[in-house]
C-alpha cells in the first residue's frame, strides 16, 4: 500500500469491505484498471472472477474485465487461460456463470440419458419438419423439441473452425428463412465450376430467392476468430462478432429481427465490416466468448484497429481494439446497434481507418512501383547481358574464323612450298638422268612416245635396255626448254646413283615404285599399260619395234614442268 494516495486508500478499503478479505495487490490492480472507480468495480461483479483466480493465475484485472468507455486491446494469438465454464439457465433465475468442478459426479447425467431416449421420436419429427421448412423457405419455429436435434451442449466438434462456422450459418439460414448477402443475387444453386474458385464463400443449398421480400443475413466470414483479428490488423476493417446461445430465450428473436434487419445489414455491407459469429456451444465461439469476456447473450462486439494509448510511444504500431460490447437482448436490438454505429462508432473510428488504409494504399502503390522498376531493371539487365554475350560470341566466332583462315593459308603455303620443293627435286632428277643415265641411241627397238599435249618424240633403244631406261627418257622430256643441258647436275640430288641399276634400287627404297615417276606409259591401241618394274627389259614387257606409246600423267602428282597445254597436260613444247 506504499505510494497510494488518500483517495486511493479509501477506495481500496471500500472495495475490500464489499468483497470481503482478498489479496490486497490483486484488489489494487482491479481498481487501477477502472481508474479507482469503486462503483464500476462492484457493477462488473468481480466476486465471480476473484473466486476463479486460483485457476486463472496471477493475471492483472485488465485481462479479465472490459469497459465500454475504455476499449481493451486484444492479441489475436493469445488466449486467456480459464476454467471450463458452463451455462446455468435454471428457471426463475437470470443466466449466470458458475464453475464446473472436475472430479465430481454429475447428478443430471442419468436424467439426461433417460430424456435423450424419450425424445428420439421428437428428433425424427424435428428432422422432417426442418427439411420441409427449409425447402419452403419458411422460418423454423422455436419449439423445445425442435432444438433437441440441433446443437448439443459441449458436443465434440471438428478442429476445422471453417466447417463449424459454415454449419452454424447454414442453420441460421434455415431458422430465419434468410440467406447470406453474398448469395442474395444468385437465383439458382451454384457450384464451384459455375461461380469460379472461392476460398471463403460457400455454394450450398438452399438457393437464394429472387423476390424483393427475401430476408438477407450479413455475410459471415467462415474462418476462425484469429483470422478475423488478422484481417483487421492487415486491412484496417471493422469486425462485428456475433455470439449466441441456442438455449437462451431471446436467441430466436435476435436472429430473426436483428441479424436480418435490412438497415443493419446494409450498414455492415456499405462499410465493409467483416462479420463473424457462432454458438457458444461450439468450441470456436466458446473460445471467442472467453477472450471477449461475454457473460450475457446474445452478444455483439465491434473491433477495429486503433492507435495505442496510455503513454505508448508515438511511433508504436496500432493494435486491434474492442470498440464496444452489447450484451443481452435489450442492448443488441437492431435499432440500438444502428444508432450506435451511425452516431458513435463509425464517426469515431472511420477517420483513423481511412488514414490507415491510405497508408496501406501508398505502401502497396510504392511496392508495385518498386516491383515494376525491379522488373524493368531485370529486363534491361537481361537484354544487356544477352547483347554482351552475343557480342562476345560473335567476337569469338570471328577470332575462330580468322584463326582457321590463317591456319588454312599457312597449311596451303606449307603444302605449296613442299610441293615446290618436291617438284624442284624431281626436276633435278630429270636433269641428272638426262645428263648421266640416258642410253645412247642404238639399233634395236624404235619407240615413239607421245608426250602430254601435242609433243611427240622418237628414240631407238638397244634390245637389252630396261623399262627404267624408257621411263628415264620419257621423264627427261618434261624438262622445260629453257633449261640448257650444260647446266644439268653431275650428281644425283639424293643418294648415290651412277647407273640404271642403282636408280632402280633408289626408287624401290624411297617410294612405292611406280608412283615415284608421276606418270604411266601405255600403248595407244589396243591400250596396254606398261607399269614400271625394276630390272625389267623392254622385250619382256611386250614392247615391239615401232610401238606407239602414250605418256599419261598420274592425277595428283603435281606440276612437272613450267608449261600447261590446252588439254591440261604439261609438255616441253607444242
Amino acid at each position: 500500500m506504499d505510494g497510494l494516495q488518500g483517495s486511493q486508500i479509501e477506495a481500496l478499503q471500500q472495495l475490500q469491505s464489499i468483497l470481503g478479505p482478498h489479496d490486497t495487490e490483486f484488489v489494487v490492480s482491479v481498481l487501477e484498471s477502472v481508474s479507482w472507480d469503486v462503483q464500476v468495480s462492484t457493477d462488473l461483479k468481480f466476486a465471480v472472477f476473484l473466486e476463479s483466480r486460483s485457476n486463472v493465475g496471477p493475471q492483472k484485472a485488465t485481462d479479465l474485465l472490459f469497459d465500454n468507455e475504455a476499449p481493451k486491446v486484444v492479441a489475436p494469438t493469445q488466449a486467456i487461460p480459464m476454467e471450463q465454464l458452463e451455462l446455468d439457465d435454471n428457471a426463475g433465475s437470470s443466466p449466470t456463470i458458475r464453475h464446473s468442478h472436475r472430479g465430481q459426479g454429475n447428478p443430471r447425467s442419468t436424467w439426461s440419458f433417460l430424456w435423450s431416449l424419450l425424445t428420439v421420436p421428437l428428433h425424427l419429427v424435428s428432422g422432417v419438419l426442418r427439411f420441409v421448412f427449409s425447402v419452403l423457405r419458411i422460418p423454423i419455429p422455436s419449439l423445445p423439441f425442435m432444438a433437441t436435434n440441433s446443437y448439443h451442449s459441449h458436443r465434440p466438434t471438428s478442429p476445422d473452425s471453417r466447417s463449424i462456422t459454415q454449419r452454424w450459418v447454414q442453420q441460421l439460414e434455415e431458422e430465419t428463412g434468410a440467406c447470406s448477402s453474398k448469395r442474395s443475387t444468385v437465383n439458382a444453386v451454384t457450384t464451384g465450376f459455375e461461380a469460379g474458385p472461392s476460398t471463403t464463400r460457400r455454394h450450398t443449398y438452399p438457393p437464394a430467392a429472387s423476390d424483393d421480400n427475401q430476408k438477407i443475413l450479413p455475410d459471415f466470414f467462415d474462418g476462425s476468430y484469429e483470422d478475423v483479428l488478422d484481417i483487421c490488423q492487415r486491412e484496417g476493417r471493422i469486425a462485428c462478432v456475433v455470439l449466441v446461445s441456442a438455449e437462451h430465450d431471446d436467441d430466436a428473436d435476435f436472429k430473426r429481427s436483428t441479424l436480418t434487419d435490412p438497415i443493419f445489414v446494409k450498414i455492415l455491407l456499405d462499410n465493409d465490416f467483416i462479420v463473424w459469429g457462432g454458438d457458444i456451444r461450439d468450441k470456436a465461439a466458446w473460445d471467442a466468448s472467453q477472450k471477449l469476456q461475454a457473460t450475457t447473450y446474445p452478444f455483439v462486439a465491434f473491433l477495429a484497429l486503433q492507435p495505442r494509448r496510455h503513454g505508448a510511444p508515438s511511433g508504436a504500431a496500432p493494435v486491434v481494439t474492442i470498440l464496444s460490447r452489447h450484451q443481452g437482448r435489450a442492448a443488441a436490438t437492431a435499432s440500438v446497434l444502428i444508432d450506435h454505429l451511425n452516431t458513435q462508432l463509425l464517426p469515431r473510428v472511420t477517420p483513423f481507418l481511412v488514414r490507415f488504409k491510405s497508408v496501406l494504399q501508398d505502401r502497396d502503390r510504392d511496392r508495385r512501383i518498386r516491383e515494376e522498376q525491379d522488373r524493368a531493371f531485370r529486363e534491361t539487365a537481361r537484354r544487356d547481358r544477352e547483347a554482351i554475350e552475343m557480342r562476345v560470341r560473335q567476337e569469338k566466332e570471328e577470332e575462330e574464323r580468322i584463326r582457321k583462315h590463317a591456319e588454312d593459308v599457312k597449311r596451303k603455303q606449307e603444302d605449296s612450298a613442299r610441293q615446290k620443293h618436291q617438284a624442284g627435286i624431281r626436276m633435278e632428277w630429270r636433269k641428272f638422268m638426262r645428263n648421266r643415265l640416258l642410253l645412247p641411241e642404238a639399233r634395236g627397238l624404235r619407240l615413239a612416245v607421245k608426250l602430254p599435249g601435242n609433243g611427240r618424240v622418237v628414240r631407238s633403244f638397244p634390245s637389252s635396255a630396261t623399262l627404267t631406261a624408257l621411263y628415264a627418257f620419257a621423264d627427261s622430256q618434261l624438262i622445260p626448254s629453257t633449261s640448257r643441258p650444260e647446266d644439268d647436275p653431275l650428281q644425283a640430288p639424293e643418294g648415290v646413283v651412277d647407273d640404271i641399276p642403282q636408280l632402280d634400287s633408289y626408287i624401290q627404297s624411297r617410294t612405292a615404285g611406280h608412283a615415284w615417276w608421276g606418270f604411266t606409259l601405255a600403248s595407244a591401241y589396243p591400250r596396254r599399260e606398261f607399269r614400271w618394274k625394276a630390272n625389267a627389259s623392254l622385250t619382256e614387257t611386250g614392247l615391239r619395234d615401232g610401238e606407239q606409246i602414250v605418256m599419261e600423267l598420274i592425277p595428283g602428282s603435281g606440276s612437272v614442268n613450267g608449261q600447261i597445254s590446252d588439254d591440261e597436260y604439261e609438255s616441253e613444247s607444242d
